[in-house]
């Protein structure tokens, strides 16, 4: 490739990138004009978007663009200048000649001249009717400067845009193409966008997460360190015991020279040990601070605007609601919600689906809406918005509604459900049906989506999302879809369970609760088992049989249940031991191994050992093929042997010599064990070194304060779930808030302590001594 070719290769990858922007621009300025044709600014908007435009294509040398730019420009400037008031048919063509001047951009100028020249003729008839009569218009690549038309043009023909195809609702694959700008284009925040491929960002945030878990395999570290410090000083105590009492008995000098060499060796090496614990605690703080920096950074780049996934849905809306005879307005709220790019990638098609359901039978037509009392326009509204890791999604519209007796109707006439049955349905039960594969309120098929037709392959879009749909109606009102789907598909918020001695995640999104079942509260129902919660009877499996795994061979008085929802389909899943919530790095498995049975995917935790992630809507699929064939096994209710009793463990942190040997008086004579810490430092290498039950502590101390130590303990996956007390002189609100608010679950204020009032509230957190 020639200097020459080089240059022109570039500038017109740059007169594309060009078109892409300004005709965003004219699309939403001519959408907005629509509505009111006199707004200044939009004009202007639009004017210099058309004059841009006729400009990049002039330097580029497409003359087919400066053609249809310019007598765009000559309408604009006619509409400024108030010598035009635009219309629906002005809008029209000004839309279709957005449509082409983008066509033009994509093929590099290659557009047909037949287009062009009929678009340029189309424009001078609505600009001028009588002097288009005498001529075709101006030539492609001679278009003359913008002209003085002293009246208003009189009206022409109407110009409807075909309606769009309906889109298809196959899921787009991973792709390696850019995903950014071309080197030195701008983002909306005057930053600079470099090109960056998606299977680039995809291997950086694979690396981030990966170096993100490594740092957590320093923790182990520290905590032996931290225990060989305790052993280490244990050590020097006994010597000095041992010194002691050689000193009384009167030893031999070479005993007494052998035992200060031996107390000379464990000062210095204690005084080693405590710098490189000091050191490697700084390094693993700092390390897996940066190590959090880049994996966020990484996944923010992965994260784009839900406006992204709505270019040309406004256009879209619009030109189909004129197709079928309507006025149709899209209003959108949160455009700059951030969203993971495989998941705005995937929500397009879903997304189009709906907004053209609402079009085409949500939305009445204009004499309709005028009889019910509404605006001849109907208005469809879409909201974005984060919610708890989620990104929720509202579409509503103004329209009819879903007609539920013909709903009835169709239901019986399907022979779906028997007609008493369906006579006695709430409306939530109805409207489920509408997502069943094939079921439609239409009698003819069209080439509009209706309402009911493809919402099962929307649903199946929306579950593969990891996420779910629900649509709510009121008669003659108007219907809501509500999505709810992951911001990110590279992260999952969990609940991390064990199994048959293994971790396995349950994702937040299909968890209604977790309980703590007892075995008299299971009860049998035509041969399966159940449990009673919140005015329902529901199913109760063992994880153990789902997953293939060994049962636990410990007994328990509870049964740890997590319950999980998928739409209206609840079942509790019976596991050995709640681990915690952990936010897991989405590892997918090797394509070689196909799809696993109820798993989704894998996770690496903390501690660098494998999590599974689950797949609930399979594992309920799992579950049915069980009660169908009558597989299901029993789950014990308790009779094996209760395990070993053992003490459960508290540590008092409290820098009073006083407070902190009361309180360990008390619990140990109610049979706890106790450590004890003289500050907050102290107290949290105790906590990293050392398993405890439940911390209590004080506020004021040297070194670290109560805050801190709860705040830190907060952060830590280890012990985030730590039972916490607080015992402080301090008793006003806003203390007892500050304590609760960095993490504690309980505040006792000194004044007002008593024996009772401790250990009521240790009984309370962790039960008795003996766990």
């Amino acid at each position: 490739m020639t200097p020459e070719q080089m240059r022109d290769a570039s500038l017109l990858e740059l007169f594309s990138l060009e078109a892409e922007a300004q005709t965003q621009v004219l699309s939403a300025g001519l959408l907005a004009l629509e509505r009111n044709p006199t707004q200044s600014d939009q004009l202007e908007a639009c004017m210099r978007a058309a004059h841009s435009l006729k400009g990049a294509a002039r330097i580029v040398g497409i003359d087919a663009g400066v053609s249809v730019a310019h007598v765009m420009e000559d309408c604009l400037v006619e509409a400024q200048e108030g010598r035009l008031r635009l219309r629906p048919e002005h809008i029209d063509a000004l839309l279709q000649g957005t449509d082409l001047l983008m066509r033009i951009a994509t093929l590099g100028g290659a557009a047909t001249e037949a287009a062009v020249q009929a678009f340029v003729v189309q424009m001078a008839v609505l600009l001028d009717p009588a002097s288009a009569l005498m001529a075709t218009g101006p030539a492609i690549g001679d278009a003359p400067e913008p002209t003085q038309n002293p009246e208003p043009a009189p009206a022409a023909p109407q110009l409807v845009p075909p309606a769009p195809e309906p889109e298809a609702l196959a899921q787009p694959e991973a792709s390696a193409e850019p995903v950014a700008l071309a080197p030195g284009k701008r983002s909306e925040g005057g930053e600079r966008v470099l090109r960056v491929t998606a299977e680039r960002l995809n291997s950086l945030l694979d690396l981030s997460s990966k170096s993100l878990v490594e740092t957590q395999r320093l923790k182990p570290y520290l905590a032996t360190l931290q225990r060989l410090k305790r052993m280490h000083g244990q050590s020097i105590r006994a010597l000095d015991t041992l010194k002691a009492e050689l000193d009384t008995g009167g030893q031999r000098p070479e005993v007494q020279e052998a035992l200060a060499q031996a107390q000379r060796l464990l000062g210095e090496t204690r005084e080693m040990l405590q710098q490189q614990a000091a050191d490697l605690d700084e390094f693993g703080w700092q390390a897996s601070q940066r190590a959090q920096l880049l994996y966020d950074t990484a996944l923010a780049c992965r994260m784009r605007p839900f406006a992204d996934v709505l270019n040309g849905q406004s256009r879209m809306v619009r030109d189909l609601g004129r197709s079928l005879g309507k006025q149709v307005r899209l209003e959108i709220e949160g455009e700059k919600t951030q969203v993971d790019r495989d998941v705005l990638e995937k929500l397009e098609a879903p997304l189009t689906h709906l907004l053209r359901n609402a079009v085409d039978h949500g939305i009445e037509l204009p004499e309709q809406r005028l009889l019910a009392g509404k605006p001849a326009e109907g208005l469809i509204r879409l909201r974005a918005s984060h919610q708890a890791g989620l990104l929720v999604l509202e579409l509503s519209d103004d329209g009819g509604g879903v007609d539920l007796q013909r709903l009835r109707h169709s239901i019986v006439e399907r022979q779906l459900s028997p007609a008493d049955t369906v006579a006695q349905m709430s409306e939530a039960e109805l409207l489920t049906f509408l997502f069943l594969p094939g079921f439609s309120l239409r009698d003819k098929v069209t080439e509009v989506s209706g309402r009911g037709v493809g919402l099962d392959a929307v649903q199946h879009s929306v579950r593969q999302l990891r996420g779910f749909i629900d649509l709510s109606q009121h008669s003659g009102q108007g219907s809501r879809f509500h999505l709810e789907v992951p911001l990110t598909l590279s992260v999952v918020r969990s609940l991390v369970v064990e199994v048959g001695g293994e971790a396995y995640a349950f994702p937040l999104a299909h968890i209604e609760r977790t309980l703590d079942l007892p075995a008299e509260a299971i009860v049998q129902i035509e041969g399966r088992q159940h449990f009673w919660h919140e005015g329902r009877h529901i199913g109760l499996v063992a994880a153990s049989q789902l997953l293939n795994r060994p049962p636990s061979q410990a007994a328990e008085q509870a049964i740890k249940v997590v319950v999980i929802r998928e739409r209206d389909t609840l079942y509790g899943v019976a596991v050995e031991r709640l681990i915690g919530e952990r936010v897991l790095v989405v590892m997918p498995l090797d394509a070689r191994l196909g799809k696993v049975q109820d798993i989704s995917a894998g996770a690496l935790l903390d501690d660098g050992s494998v999590v599974l992630i689950v797949d609930v809507e399979d594992l309920l699929r799992s579950v049915e093929k069980l009660l169908s064939t009558g597989r299901l096994e029993r789950i014990e209710r308790g009779q094996r042997a209760a395990r070993e009793a053992t003490r459960k463990r508290v540590l008092v942190v409290d820098d009073s010599l006083t407070v902190r040997e009361l309180q360990r008086k008390l619990l140990t004579n109610r049979g706890y064990e106790v450590a004890v810490a003289v500050d907050g430092m102290d107290g949290w290498n105790a906590l990293r070194s050392e398993d405890f039950d439940l911390l209590i502590t004080d506020i004021d101390m040297p070194r670290m304060d109560g805050i801190e130590l709860v705040t830190l303990l907060r952060r830590d996956s280890r012990l985030q779930s730590l039972p916490v007390m607080v015992v402080s002189y301090k008793d006003r609100e806003e203390d007892r808030r500050r304590g609760l608010d960095a993490g504690a679950d309980y505040y006792l204020a000194k004044a007002s302590f008593h024996d009772d009032a401790l250990l009521e509230a240790v009984v309370e957190l962790i039960g008795g001594a003996q766990g």
